[in-house]
């Protein structure tokens, strides 16, 4: 093969140059294009497997369709890599995830190809519907929408939502489902079970495929023939699968399943796509993690492996000896030995086993661990379910996605004061996911629902403290959410305590400052006061937000006029706004600084490099602490 063969992906700035590729060139594109996204993702960690299993996917895409006047939207962002690369992102596609560079998931303000910000799963539906209706509306019928979900957004319930919507709108849609079976972890539930019918079925699709391969033929003479061909494939379907097609119960013309990485093929049936008007769906067979070896095999691993040697496919461990362990993973040793104890605790995640480490706790008793699948909202109406039956369920939740559940929390667990503890991992700013997935309203939003304890620990004993007393009898609804990351105790195996709800502590006495921390972000200011020298700091770990010790607070206003507020939440009503509504509402007087997430969206870096930007790493505090 040529030179020039061989380095077709550096001549291609655009979908535009993309489409002057001769259709014989572009299986070695798609090697180029799977070779750039290994060799970046080994150097700078990102999510690998999902771009690696949509790469002839999204050359196909590209090729027939017009982009950014045809809208493409990927739900989640995780399988975009492919498509930042062919959109002008190629140069500085090592950027991406990196503080000030690309951002991880397809971002509007990032490039006119990003059709719309994916940065939570199963929304891809509703949003391409919108953009089909409103091309409809203002004349454009040539214009294309293309929704691509991978089959664990599809178990999410906005997807159904979006596609029962869809069926009625007659909207010019294309759903692309891109099923590789796993979304982090293997799916579960119905539809992947359906999914699996669908595709395995070897009888439907051997017999289908003669079938369209014969009528193919006679579409040439006769136009009328593809209606033809598509009543013989819903017969064949009903027959050989013995039950009706869901998507097309819904509206929807279903096509497929196709092999999802033979681009030359996707390039003709997405050509035939683009000519029928109205809802269809393209069922595509992918592998996530195609054309490595290791991330085939082990796809969980893989999903987001960090640093990799990418000829031996070894993962570089950066972890040094007597680390501190991830507050996941306390979470998932602290549950399972909860649960030995008390046969009441059970757990539950939406798709995020291994994330949140309840796998751990999975590997022994399964029958007390449910994954739901990508379902928020599901998670917390069926957690309070089994407490309505006396169970304790342990809700394990990130916090950036709780938000898609706020009424669930209120309207089935607060109002009816069911004992559900929620574990919001990922509190606060979690680094180069960025925005959409920063931790940053779980404290302001949960402090407004009345009947909800809210608790944060400054380490892993406290972490293992808080979920000791939320499974105690009569605890009602119950948060406790930590941040990304490792925390400060090697040794952290320590005796359960019960800990007075709504009781806070001084850690270090002081005379002429106060900080009032919640969190594991105190360890920042703990570092700070180390380095103050001339000031007497003084450091309060509230533990609760809600209930708030108002006790401590009257003894801090008596002693202090100078007080600073620090938190790894939203400064807007968190526990900065608690403070001074106390302070307002017992007619006290001080100078308040107030550090948190700022009034805006931060966007991606190192966790470090964000508590920087926001003004509350160790530097930050220790210079509010000289300027208060």
């Amino acid at each position: 093969m040529s030179e020039e063969k061989r380095n077709i992906l550096d001549t291609i700035n655009s979908p535009d140059d993309l489409k002057k590729v001769p259709e014989d060139d572009l299986i070695q594109l798609c090697k180029e294009l799977r070779e750039k996204i290994i060799d970046e993702c080994s150097e700078h960690p990102g999510h690998f497997g999902a771009g690696l299993g949509v790469v002839e996917l999204t050359v196909a895409l590209h090729y027939v369709f017009n982009a950014p006047y045809d809208n493409i939207v990927w739900d989640v962002g995780h399988q975009a890599y492919p498509h930042k690369i062919l959109t002008g992102r190629r140069d500085n596609f090592s950027t991406n995830r990196q503080y000030k560079g690309l951002s991880g998931f397809p971002k509007r303000s990032e490039s006119k190809y990003d059709a719309f910000g994916t940065g939570h799963s199963s929304t891809s539906i509703s949003a391409a519907l919108g953009m089909a209706v409103a091309a409809k509306m203002n004349g454009e019928e040539d214009r294309q929408s293309v929704a691509i979900i991978g089959d664990g957004a599809m178990t999410g319930g906005l997807a159904f939502e979006g596609l029962n919507n869809a069926g009625i709108n007659n909207a010019n849609l294309l759903v692309i489902l891109n099923d590789n079976n796993m979304a982090i972890d293997p799916n579960v539930g119905g539809i992947n079970e359906y999914l699996l019918d669908i595709t395995t079925s070897k009888t439907y699709n051997k017999l289908k495929d003669d079938i369209w391969h014969i009528l193919g033929r006679i579409n040439k003479i006769s136009p009328g023939a593809r209606n033809f061909i598509q009543k013989i494939d819903n017969s064949i379907k009903s027959l050989m699968l013995r039950q009706s097609n869901l998507f097309e119960a819904l509206g929807f013309r279903y096509f497929g399943p196709v092999d999802g990485h033979d681009v030359n093929h996707l390039i003709k049936v997405l050509r035939d796509l683009k000519d029928i008007k109205g809802p269809k769906l393209l069922h595509c067979i992918t592998v996530k993690g195609k054309g490595f070896k290791q991330a085939e095999i082990d796809q969980t691993t893989w999903h987001a492996p960090g640093k990799f040697n990418k000829e031996t496919g070894e993962i570089i461990k950066e972890s040094k000896p007597n680390t501190p362990p991830k507050f996941q993973d306390v979470f998932g040793h602290t549950i399972l030995e909860l649960a030995h104890r008390n046969p009441k605790i059970v757990g539950i995640t939406p798709a995020m086993p291994s994330g949140c480490s309840l796998n751990i706790m999975m590997k022994e008793m399964p029958d007390r661990c449910f994954d739901v699948g990508i379902a928020e909202q599901h998670a917390v109406t069926f957690s309070a379910g089994l407490a309505a039956q006396g169970h304790v369920p342990f809700c394990n939740i990130y916090s950036s996605f709780m938000q898609r559940a706020f009424d669930q929390v209120i309207h089935d667990v607060a109002l009816q004061k069911l004992n559900v503890v929620f574990c919001l991992d990922r509190g606060g700013l979690v680094g180069a996911d960025g925005a959409t997935h920063h931790g940053a309203f779980d404290l302001a939003s949960f402090r407004c629902i009345p009947n909800m304890t809210i608790a944060s620990p400054l380490n892993e004993e406290e972490l293992r403290n808080m979920m000791y007393t939320a499974q105690l009898p009569d605890r009602g609804p119950f948060s406790i959410r930590y941040p990304r990351g490792c925390g400060t105790m090697v040794e952290w195996r320590t005796p359960f305590k019960e800990l007075t709800i709504g009781k806070g502590r001084c850690l270090i006495e002081g005379d002429d400052i106060a900080i009032i921390s919640i969190g594991a972000i105190g360890n920042e200011a703990l570092k700070a006061i180390q380095k103050t020298t001339g000031r007497s700091v003084a450091f309060y770990d509230m533990r609760f937000l809600k209930p708030l010790d108002e006790e401590l607070l009257h003894g801090i206003f008596h002693k202090f006029k100078k007080i600073i507020t620090l938190e790894d939440g939203t400064i807007v009503g968190g526990l900065g706004s608690a403070v001074v509504e106390f302070m307002a509402d017992h007619g006290y007087s001080a100078k308040i600084v107030r550090l948190g997430i700022p009034d805006h969206f931060v966007e991606h870096g190192s966790q470090q490099q964000l508590y920087h930007e926001c003004g509350y790493d160790c530097e930050s505090i220790l210079q509010t602490i000289c300027s208060i």
